[in-house]
């Protein structure tokens, strides 16, 4: 069934991004299709919006205008770009900083040896006025010491500022490589990423962990019916909704579409239900109304699956056991939660009949 359903939701995707490229008069490369069936999945955000705004000034999208949006948004090398980027200006200003400290070095040993001559002439002098012109000689070495130890610090401090605002570039490329940008939560990558490490941790430490999996029930007609904008906002909701009920241990994850995964380390399955049940409650509690119209459009439901780690099983075992107990929850009827406990059950009660 679970099979089925995505089968009948990524095909109309398909559909839709093939009717985008024939609407716009588009080639048919596998870049034009991945960026409209990412349009139409919602999945970016970013992407949606940049298309909305250049269909809503030009009329259509041209073949320039989708393949530079494709390398903006799409592209698997647009944030190695940004790193190589930031790379060289880290780089370059490494390079000058040493240059600097450099002739900071120089300056504060010519200084050092002027003092030192200086110095030693000065214990045989006993004329005022070749005394007088050593100390002025002296006093202009420091002078031009002070001077450069000033320049110095100036050029630490611009540096500082430039590391600092590139150390922010950084972070940003790192938080949109693992951040999805419309839920704000982490994304599909994050979440495959740190299923990997928790079940590390659950190895080393023998205390398990659990994963909750959550769809919204009829987000594709949801979305047809009422439009992408709402369709985004349904999202936010579900989104706020997981925040509001998750500890800061846990890993809340935009997993797809309208899949949203929660792995919370250290809970049993008891307590990842309860948690689930929670998040169900808090969307369902919510009415939602269309921004543009003020129209109430009634509540929005999600089914909830949730299963917990087996020993030295993979990523992928316990994903697709969540997974299924998700569609066993929809399969019941929907807006319900649903466990591993809840599968094996059925399976005896199939067995038995």
């Amino acid at each position: 069934m679970a099979d089925e359903d995505d089968h009948k939701r990524t095909i109309k995707y398909g559909e839709s991004a093939l009717n985008y490229i024939k609407k716009n008069v588009l080639p048919a490369y596998p870049r034009s299709y991945e960026l409209w069936y990412t349009y139409s999945a919602g999945y970016n955000q970013g992407l949606n919006r940049a298309v909305n705004d250049s269909i809503k000034q030009n009329g259509h999208i041209s073949t320039d205008e989708m393949l530079t949006l494709y390398g903006r948004f799409l592209s698997p090398t647009r944030l190695g770009d940004r790193l190589d980027e930031v790379g060289a200006k880290v780089s370059k200003e490494v390079e000058e900083l040493v240059d600097t400290l450099k002739l900071s070095a120089d300056a504060t040993s010519d200084y050092g040896s002027a003092l030192e001559q200086v110095g030693e002439k000065i214990k045989s002098v006993t004329d005022a006025e070749k005394l007088q012109i050593y100390v002025t000689h002296l006093v202009k070495s420091t002078q031009n010491a002070v001077s450069s130890n000033r320049k110095l610090e100036s050029q630490l401090l611009e540096s500082k500022k430039h590391i600092e605002n590139l150390q922010s570039s950084l972070e940003a490329i790192r938080y949109e490589s693992l951040t999805d940008e419309l839920t704000t939560l982490n994304n599909r990558k994050h979440f495959e990423n740190s299923i990997e490490r928790v079940i590390d941790q659950s190895l080393e430490s023998g205390r398990g962990f659990a994963l909750i999996i959550t769809d919204i029930d009829h987000f594709k007609n949801f979305n047809d019916t009422y439009g992408h904008q709402t369709g985004d906002q349904v999202l936010r909701l579900v989104a706020l909704a997981v925040k509001q009920n998750v500890k800061s241990q846990d890993i809340a994850c935009r997993y797809g579409g309208e899949e949203f995964a929660i792995i919370l380390p250290n809970t049993n399955l008891e307590e990842a239900q309860k948690i689930g049940e929670a998040i169900r409650l808090a969307v369902m509690s919510k009415e939602l109304v269309k921004r543009s119209t003020g129209e109430n459009l009634g509540r929005v439901t999600i089914s909830v699956g949730v299963a917990t780690f087996q020993d030295k099983e993979s990523a992928q075992t316990i994903v697709s056991r969540a997974d299924k107990a998700m569609y066993a929850a929809k399969n019941a009827g929907r807006n319900l939660v649903r466990t591993e406990t809840d599968l094996e059950e059925d399976a005896s009660e199939q067995n038995v009949a």
